[in-house]
Parts: C-alpha cells; structure tokens; sequence
C-alpha cells in the first residue's frame, strides 16, 4: 500500500489509511505486526488488557493508535447491555484519576461508564507506550477505533490532551456515543475541526446507546461523514427507530423493544463491520 497519512491531505485520503489500520486491529500481534509494516508501513505492538486491545503502531513522522472494536471482528457479543439495557444507569462521571481528567469537561457532561472502565483497564500501559515512542520522536499523533474502538479512540484522545500529548486529528468508524450532550459539546470544544466520524446510514450502531426512542441523553460530536445513500433527509437505521417510537405508547424502552431493535442491528450487522467501511469509503473516494 503506497498511501500515506499526511497533514496536508483531506479527512478522505486520511479516512483510507486509518480505515485499513482498525481492520487491521482485529489481527492477533504476530499476523498484525507483520500487515501493519507491510500494509501501512509501520511499527506495531499489539496491548491488550482483559477485553481491551489496542495497537500503537508508528513509523519517522506518525504515531497511530488503533483501537479494536471487540475481540472478534464480525460480531458484537456482549454489547447489548451497554448500547440498551443499561444505557442510562451507564451515564456517569467516573471518580479517581479518570475523573479528574474528565471533569475539565465541564459541571453537567457526563460519560458511558462501560467504555470508561474498558479504557481505564488499558490506560497505563497505552500511556507509557505512547510516552516512550514521543520522546524518541515527535510524532503526529493520530488515534482511530472502530465500533467500541471508535469511542475509546476518542476518550483516550481527552486523556492524551490531559496527559499534555498533543493529538493531531481523530477518526471513528460506526462508533457509539459515549456520552450526553454537554460531553459531546466538550469534545467539540477540545478538538475543533479534529475529530471525523464515519457513519453508514444502515448501520444502527452510531444512533446507540439510548434510553429512549423519542429524546436520547446521548450525543455525538458534530463532525460526521455520511456514508451510503444520501438522499433521503432520515437515515434508514433513524427511520427504523422513528418507526418503532410512533407505535409505542410512552416511546421508552423495555424489554420487548429492546429485544426488536436489537434485532434490527444484528440483521444489519454486515453495515457495521470494517470491510463494510472500507468498502464505502473507497467507493466514495476513490478520486481522493
């Protein structure tokens, strides 16, 4: 792969390259090592920590950071609590150390406990890692994920900026919302202009976690990339749940809701895997 990531270039010619590199985050350490030097031109050590993994991988001039979205590459096993079941008991402002670097972001944001305890499992080694590597060379500091990955990229992109390591831009792949709106505000506020959300208009998993089908506590940043048809004002995963609100009484969440949407992300779940997204991406770039 002769691509390169460069400042220079727009989030498109970026997007390919960071794209291949989350696919790549699902290899195990010795058949990924080899295909980020081969594929990407990098260095790369796999961390992993209970379920948390996440490659650091890094040549002269960049330094990536690639979250893996879950333990296998085309499912999304265990998530069900964290998007739906206990979404709102999830929205917390963690204590300890965590919590210190959060609180910058403000009286009132408030954050998924679930990714929070996934990225705390990981911090220390992915810290010292990424220490070690910048004060070899200076690196431009990029951080991806897709999936789960994408919404521990961008809270370990909050804690690198607290940990004083400038991070150059971020880039989510079907990620989820990690926080409320005033979290999804803050982000905005320390990353202007950095931070590029990828999204398939099938893919359900962005418009999750909620607590409600009618008005969500969860937000996302602002930036986004529509991926897909863009024609229609909704996309079909939005019109799916407008659908299944208009029917219910009160538009909550319960269990027989909960079990339908559930449904609706596991028949679309090929529109949330990362060949999907690499897939859109080159077609919709491909002059890029």
């Amino acid at each position: 792969m002769t691509m390169r990531l460069s400042n220079d270039a727009s989030p498109h010619h970026n997007a390919r390259y960071l794209a291949k590199a989350c696919d790549l985050a699902y290899y195990d350490e010795a058949e990924g090592r080899e295909l980020f030097h081969s594929e990407l031109g990098l260095d790369a050590k796999l961390i992993s920590v209970n379920n948390t993994q996440v490659y650091v991988a890094d040549d002269d001039t960049n330094l990536v950071i690639a979250f893996r979205g879950s333990q296998s590459p085309d499912s999304l096993d265990g998530l069900k609590d964290w998007l739906l079941t206990n979404a709102n008991n999830f929205l917390i402002m963690p204590e300890g150390r965590i919590g210190t670097d959060f609180a910058a972001a403000g009286v009132g944001a408030r954050f998924h406990r679930g990714f929070m305890e996934a990225l705390a499992d990981i911090w220390e080694p992915l810290l010292a890692t990424v220490e070690a590597a910048q004060g070899e060379n200076e690196q431009l500091l990029w951080v991806t994920g897709h999936s789960l990955g994408g919404g521990l990229a961008l809270l370990a992109a909050w804690r690198f900026q607290r940990a004083f390591l400038s991070v150059n831009q971020v880039f989510t792949f079907g990620a989820p919302m990690v926080g409320n709106a005033l979290a999804a505000e803050a982000f905005h506020r320390e990353f202007p202009g950095k931070i590029h959300r990828f999204v398939d208009r099938l893919d359900f998993v962005p418009l999750l976690p909620t607590v409600s089908l009618v008005a969500n506590a969860y937000g996302h940043c602002l930036q986004e990339f529509v991926l897909g048809e863009e024609l229609a004002e909704t996309s079909p995963a939005e019109s799916t749940l407008m659908s299944m609100a208009s029917s219910t009484v009160d538009g909550l969440l319960h269990a027989t809701v909960i079990d339908e949407i559930w449904g609706h992300v596991n028949r679309r779940i090929a529109s949330h895997m990362m060949t999907n997204y690499q897939s859109r991406i080159a077609a919709k770039y491909e002059d890029v």
